[in-house]
């Protein structure tokens, strides 16, 4: 899958909608008003509106161009990926002057709320020219991280549907990468690995065609050696993983998990015509793995129609011997540049997108912050709160544990409700075929929990930080006589 296969992907999602969002952080700061009982000129709103809704459209018939699982030429893919991260940052761009929308309602029925919200959200709507870049920073980095949680947890389960293993799990594939140098890969594998048994599979040295037939045999998709393979004892005990399975010299194992029978395999060689054909006899004999499934060829009869061998992997069977990730980094020291290594370990994710949506994360946190400074910015909030508390610090740390959550809140409902459509639309295209081997796709899950989980937890984060962080503004004066207006309802002017 193209998301998975290379991080270039994800470099430019993050180049695009990084560049969408930045805008939209500016606009917030552009259409906020100056005044705590201003209202946003509704233009910022239509407009914005009007472009989130073109950005939603881009999205949408990007998917949908990327619906079909077949196979797009790199062009056409590249078109309609590019419409949908066109759609996603205008989309954030549309977003900018909601913050301020926020607040200003937040602000309207802050009567309603207790004491510390009540003045967290007026000393939020009062400063708006600062608190709604902040906020909409946190948006658009939740939304982000919202974004690309869901696409790479798509991406991942259409990936491992589609993961074919080489081998059984936990075998040691060794393989030469010429000839002569399988004597050296020989000898570093008894020293690194004293004791450990091997098998051998063989190619034939000069690539003459070489295909064993059975009449009536289902071969498998997804098998790790789909027409037939050429060894010893060991190989066929490898491949069947029973150690009991019978081997002779000059009879085929058809290694199956279907109910077929067979006494006899025809061993074509050449290349166009003629081709020569020679029947041997054969047994049937189950596997434990699917993907084992084929046809075995002793080397022996091989070599008596006149073919040479060459061994073209060593095998370390995980029944006799599971190798260790240290191990494997030994050998691959020993060995250099002669052969190639690998241990069939599954299917294994790609997680470095974990770090980004850290990293976005904290980011979003650092926005919501950053809407208090650290302190109490308003003398009258500190005469309030010195009157509601008797002076206390707590009460202090109440009011900046509400500005800070309450904060971060408005930034993750906004981000959450544009990191959803993204993730879901874009994953789209971002998994869309260009290889002609393209297994159709599964159902993309949505981690819904994990969302719910960042939705709550940046705020209540944000909330615990903004109560050890908040400090008392020095000279801010005593208690004034008469209430204070911060306490008093306020109406905006129509």
């Amino acid at each position: 899958m193209i998301f998975e296969a290379t991080p270039l992907a994800l470099t430019g999602i993050v180049i695009i909608i990084g560049m969408f969002a930045s805008i939209s952080v500016t606009l917030a700061m552009l259409s906020a008003p100056q005044s705590r009982h201003g209202r946003i000129h509704r233009a910022y709103l239509l407009g914005g509106l009007f472009v989130s809704f073109i950005g939603v459209g881009l999205m949408a018939f990007g998917a949908w161009s990327a619906r079909e699982d077949s196979r797009y030429g790199v062009f056409a893919w590249a078109g309609f990926t590019l419409a949908t991260l066109m759609g996603a940052g205008l989309l954030l761009f549309g977003l900018g002057p909601f913050a301020s929308r926020l607040l200003e309602t937040l602000h309207r029925h802050a009567e309603r709320l207790p004491l510390p919200l009540r003045l967290a959200a007026r000393d939020l709507a009062g400063r708006r020219t600062a608190t709604a870049p902040a906020i909409t920073l946190t948006a658009m980095a939740t939304a982000f991280g919202v974004a690309l949680t869901i696409i790479a947890v798509g991406a991942t389960a259409q990936s491992r549907a589609a993961y074919l293993p080489r081998a059984r799990p936990g075998a040691l594939l060794v393989s030469p990468l010429s000839s002569a140098g399988t004597d050296a890969v020989r000898a570093a594998i008894q020293r690194e690995l004293p004791g450990v048994p091997w098998a051998e599979r063989q190619v034939p040295r000069h690539l003459p065609r070489i295909r064993a037939h059975v009449d009536g045999l289902d071969r498998p998709e997804g098998a790790v050696y789909p027409d037939e393979v050429i060894g010893d004892e060991a190989l066929l005990r490898y491949l069947t993983g029973d150690r009991s399975t019978p081997y002779d010299e000059g009879t085929a194992v058809v290694i199956t998990t279907t109910d077929v029978k067979a006494d006899s395999v025809k061993i074509v060689t050449g290349e166009g015509d003629p081709l020569t054909t020679n029947t041997i006899p054969a047994i049937v004999a189950r596997t434990v793995d699917p993907h084992m499934a084929t046809v075995f060829v002793p080397a022996k009869v091989v070599r008596d129609l006149g073919h040479q061998l060459e061994p073209g992997e060593l095998i370390v069977d995980p029944s006799l011997h599971r190798t260790s990730a240290s191990e494997q980094e030994r050998l691959d020291d020993r060995l250099g540049d002669i052969a190639e290594t690998s241990v069939e370990r599954g299917f294994q994710p790609w997680t470095g997108w974990t770090a980004v949506v850290a990293a976005v994360l904290l980011l979003a946190l650092g926005g919501a912050l950053a809407t208090g400074g650290g302190r109490a910015t308003s003398p009258r909030v500190g005469r309030v709160l010195r009157r509601a508390g008797d002076g206390s610090a707590a009460t202090l740390r109440w009011f900046g544990a509400c500005r800070a959550g309450l904060s971060a809140a408005c930034g993750t409902v906004l981000g959450a409700v544009a990191g959803c459509p993204i993730g879901m639309l874009l994953i789209w295209p971002l998994t869309a075929a260009t290889t002609w081997d393209s297994p159709p796709r599964v159902p993309f899950p949505t981690p819904w929990p994990v969302i719910a989980a960042v939705a709550a937890g940046l705020p209540v984060a944000a909330a615990a930080l903004g109560g050890l962080l908040v400090r008392a503004q020095t000279g801010s004066g005593g208690v004034h006589p008469r209430e204070d207006s911060w306490t008093t309802p306020r109406t905006f002017p129509r």
